[in-house]
């Protein structure tokens, strides 16, 4: 079976396609951005999160932008490529996206309607480690790397025949199909433990609500016999201490080390980095919390590992973990920020000790702990086997790519990975 070689450029001409950076900044005003969650979402390099475009904090702009930038407007099987900064990041353009834009440091690469690639295994082919030290070695910039359209097009893209393109698509995509499915549990979970937490400890409508009266505290009105008290009495706190860079390793000796925020996720952190130094150490459970810029972004220590100088290890002394993840997450929604909305860049040990949590009747703490454990099992188990259905992905995609497996031959059971 042949395999054929041709430059992006060429692909996307044939197809009648395009490959076209995002707008500049000059292009893009402060004024066009609005705050309305029904305006057009533009798709920048922070919001592509494992192939995918995540919507959280985008940004969006009023539809005068729109129509001002259209050249620049998304269409489905459009692949949306990190140009600046993290050189590599690269999003599907899926129903949902369709008409969204392609923003500043971001270039939207078109191939639809090509008889040569399909789109998806031109995607899957972004992703390969060669194709993004390629687009690495070929970016320019000393503080922050850039590529141009001019070079991408002249990237190599190695390709089989349409039929077995389908055929890699295909088991690549059932992959990313089960953890795409295991993302979403994972998300009505999380969502169904703020809102029975919200319901009982914010808004106070909790069984037997209405015989409680409400009485001032330092957090403001709570049910009468709840408290208000610092963190350092209700929680053991460990401040994370960085060991010198000798004494650290991507080889996976030691333990995981955690410098900051740089390897969390939605809920459990990725390990890059270990160490042989075990001083700080974060136990299975406990809560890890930024301490520097963004401060109060929040993760679970999914197993033991060593915190640095940019987090802090958190733990309930009663037991109640869930409770307290809920609290501080609640508590710190809106990231660099403590209490009565100062701005902290970063915050001390001191400060940390200092925060007012809420400590409720034991028995209704007790109540909310028998239900969200169990959701909170559920979500570490499903987040376990997306870990297990990446790293299967990831190491089928570059065999399968190229060429070195044969996909006609792939016999595994998807069971077998934690699906």
């Amino acid at each position: 079976m042949t395999w054929r070689t041709s430059t992006l450029g060429d692909l996307a001409s044939q197809a009648g396609g395009e490959i076209r950076t995002g707008p500049f900044g000059t292009q893009l005003h402060k004024s066009d951005y609005v705050d309305d969650p029904a305006a057009t979402p533009v798709v920048m390099p922070k919001d592509m999160s494992d192939g995918k475009i995540d919507s959280s904090a985008i940004a969006r702009v009023d539809a005068e932008a729109v129509e001002r930038l259209s050249p620049h407007i998304l269409s489905k099987g459009d692949i949306v490529l990190g140009r600046r900064g993290e050189i590599g990041r690269r999003a599907w353009t899926s129903d949902t996206e369709e008409g969204w834009l392609c923003g500043t440091g971001s270039m939207r690469i078109s191939v639809n309607g090509s008889e040569q690639v399909r789109p998806r295994y031109l995607f899957y082919f972004f992703g390969l480690n060669q194709t993004i030290g390629w687009l690495k070695g070929h970016s320019v910039g000393a503080t922050m790397s850039n590529l141009s359209a001019g070079v991408v097009q002249q990237l190599p893209v190695r390709y089989p025949p349409l039929a077995l393109q389908d055929a890699i698509v295909e088991v690549l995509d059932s992959l990313d199909t089960l953890i795409e499915n295991n993302r979403r549990r994972i998300e009505i979970l999380e969502e169904m433990a703020r809102l029975l937490y919200r319901e009982w400890f914010v808004h106070f409508r909790f069984p037997g609500h209405g015989d409680v009266e409400l009485v001032d505290s330092e957090i403001g009105l709570i049910p009468e016999g709840w408290e208000a008290s610092r963190l350092d009495k209700v929680c053991s706190l460990v401040m994370g201490q960085s060991p010198k860079s000798e004494y650290c390793n991507d080889i996976g000796e030691g333990l995981p080390f955690h410098q900051g925020v740089s390897g969390f996720g939605s809920r459990f952190p990725t390990h890059t980095k270990w160490t042989m130094v075990d001083k700080r150490v974060a136990e299975p459970g406990d809560i890890l919390f930024s301490v520097r810029a963004p401060v109060g972004r929040i993760n679970v220590a999914p197993d033991c590992l060593v915190v640095g100088r940019g987090l802090s290890a958190i733990r309930a002394l009663d037991g109640y973990q869930n409770f307290l993840l809920m609290q501080l997450k609640d508590k710190f929604a809106e990231e660099d920020s403590m209490g009565g909305g100062t701005i902290f860049n970063a915050v001390t040990k001191k400060d940390m000790e200092s925060i007012l949590l809420l400590k409720p009747d034991c028995s209704l703490a007790e109540s909310f702990e028998a239900v969200s454990a169990p959701m909170a099992d559920l979500i570490a188990n499903l987040s376990k086997q997306n870990r297990a259905l990446r790293e299967a992905r990831d190491l089928l995609l570059p065999r399968l790519v190229s060429g070195e497996l044969d996909v006609s031959e792939l016999d595994f059971e998807l069971e077998a990975l934690g699906a």
